[in-house]
């Protein structure tokens, strides 16, 4: 699967950790963040994420700041991105599940790097369950 990946200076390290899980999974990942602790401005990261997944060139798509608001307003601009703010693995599981979410939005700040892992795992392997949720989902875009 392609998947792009994105992060301000709060996410190096989390970016670090699930991009090595992501390698070990076979994933083809595209880097979009910084690799440093300097600050940095999440949009700059946050769109190069967002339009990749609008294009269609990436799959999934993970952006990572300190509290995932920043980089889930700028993600969700794009019209084919539902991006999901995720703090537990059970909510990545029902972003996926129920509103078929295609970017994981991970709090650096209110989540552990383990935790960031998990969620990242759980939404890849979460399928959409359709039905009454599809017509739900349909409704979200502005076109």
């Amino acid at each position: 699967m392609k998947i792009s990946i994105g992060n301000d200076h709060a996410g190096p390290d989390y970016k670090q950790a699930v991009v090595k899980m992501l390698e070990e999974r076979g994933h083809h990942i595209t880097n979009h963040g910084t690799n440093t602790f300097d600050s940095v401005d999440y949009p700059d990261f946050a769109h190069k994420v967002g339009h990749d997944i609008d294009i269609g060139s990436s799959h999934i798509g993970i952006v990572i700041c300190g509290s995932a608001q920043g980089v889930s307003m700028t993600v969700n601009k794009y019209q084919n991105v539902r991006g999901a703010v995720c703090w537990t693995s059970e909510i990545a599981s029902l972003s996926r599940e129920h509103n078929n979410a295609n970017v994981i939005c991970i709090p650096a700040r209110f989540t552990s790097i383990l935790q960031s892992v998990a969620m990242v795992e759980t939404f890849l392997d979460t399928d959409f369950s359709g039905g009454r949720h599809a017509t739900r989902v349909d409704k979200i875009a502005c076109s």
